[in-house]
């Protein structure tokens, strides 16, 4: 009976441990090809990594279509080719900030907590008429927004702890014939929420990514810190 039980936690324990998260290099549709009927991307060569923790309960930036949304704010200095945005929660297990990363103090504080954790869905707007970095704090509030491009599930994200795929992965090819879907040199941000009813809480890793080098870039939560934050 005893060996039984063994057994039985030892399989169990191996079914958990296949959904650990383990996130692969970012890569772009940009020269993207086919190789024996798998797709090979180049990684991207500009990466801007932001961690961060929403705490249970907390108040959202702002409630839209019945949903709880929260922003990021990005400032992108160039005109861009083709902009990867994806995210992932809980923050996958060994994965650390680095110096050259966005790191909320509330991640900091609440770095050990893999408990917590949601459905991910995000969208990726821009501010119409900000054109000038100098000019985020004082219109970004007032400004219109874009809708570019959204997305709940991408089974190219590894599974969340639950074993559902429901991270998310997008990516935007510029079309300059198009206002809307050309990707300029502006104010953009990354709004997320979970798709199902529940509540956006836990960690989370925000990655952009970029097919060319954005120097510039500056990443904040609330507008009037993008100049602070500009790197």
């Amino acid at each position: 009976m005893k060996k039984n039980v063994l057994a039985g936690l030892i399989c169990l324990a191996i079914g958990m441990s296949s959904f650990a998260q383990k996130l692969d290099k970012f890569g772009a549709d940009l020269a993207k090809k086919s190789v024996m009927g798998k797709e090979i991307r180049v990684p991207y060569t500009d990466l801007t990594s932001y961690f961060g923790y929403i705490k249970p309960g907390s108040t959202p930036d702002e409630v839209k279509n019945g949903k709880k949304m929260y922003y990021i704010y990005v400032w992108i200095p160039v005109a861009a080719p083709e902009i990867g945005v994806r995210m992932i929660s809980p923050v996958p297990e060994g994965m650390k900030p680095t110096d050259k990363d966005y790191v909320s103090t509330a991640f900091t504080e609440n770095a050990s907590d893999t408990k917590n954790f949601f459905d991910t869905w995000v969208t990726l707007e821009r501010a119409e008429g900000i054109f000038k970095i100098e000019d985020v704090a004082a219109k970004a509030k007032t400004a219109k927004w874009v809708t570019i491009d959204k997305n709940d599930d991408s089974s190219e994200m590894p599974a969340q702890p639950s074993g559902s795929k429901y991270n998310s992965l997008m990516r935007i090819t510029s079309d300059t014939s198009n206002p809307e879907k050309s990707l300029v040199m502006g104010l953009y941000r990354i709004g997320f929420t979970t798709y199902k009813t529940g509540e956006v809480q836990g960690s989370f890793l925000a990655q952009l990514g970029a097919p060319i080098k954005l120097p510039g870039v500056s990443v904040a939560v609330k507008p009037e810190d993008i100049v602070a934050n500009k790197r």
